[in-house]
């Protein structure tokens, strides 16, 4: 269960911050105060105020070309969802609606076949490509094949 709350945290952060670079950021991020002050409503709009400075902070580093400031944002709220679904279990179906809603399933990185080829010269050797690696997955390889699947 600790793992699938942690994917849920890197999912729901990563798309905080993709948001943020939106249109539609305003109503994600009254959404996203929301959830995270779910047991303490009085402090939702600190926490507005601290995802529209991230915003402004991705913003201003896209701008330059830095994409390190993102990944540190996506760091920090991973960190805050993390802390979210393990004092309240009960905000992992929110999120989830939440991250349904903004980014459906088909645009959260939909699975696709790799193709790998190759031409001239020895392979010795199995050569894996992927995007995200999930579940179980099996590599078939066949002696004297040119490519696989």
């Amino acid at each position: 269960m600790e793992q699938e709350l942690v994917a849920l945290a890197t999912a729901g952060a990563t798309t905080l911050v993709q948001q943020m670079a939106t249109e539609g950021w305003a109503a994600v991020r009254r959404r996203a105060a929301a959830l995270l002050t779910r047991r303490r409503g009085d402090e939702e709009e600190a926490v507005e105020r601290e995802l529209e400075q991230a915003r402004t902070d991705v913003i201003a580093a896209q701008e330059d070309g830095d994409e390190d400031v993102a990944q540190g944002v996506t760091v920090v709220w991973k960190a805050r969802l993390r802390r979210l679904l393990a004092e309240d279990p009960e905000a992992a179906a929110e999120l989830r609606a939440l991250l349904d809603e903004v980014a459906p399933q088909e645009q959260q990185g939909a699975v696709r076949d790799i193709h790998n080829t190759f031409s001239g010269g020895v392979a010795n050797g199995p050569v894996i490509q992927v995007g995200v690696v999930s579940g179980r997955g099996s590599l078939n390889v066949q002696p004297g094949s040119t490519s696989s699947r």
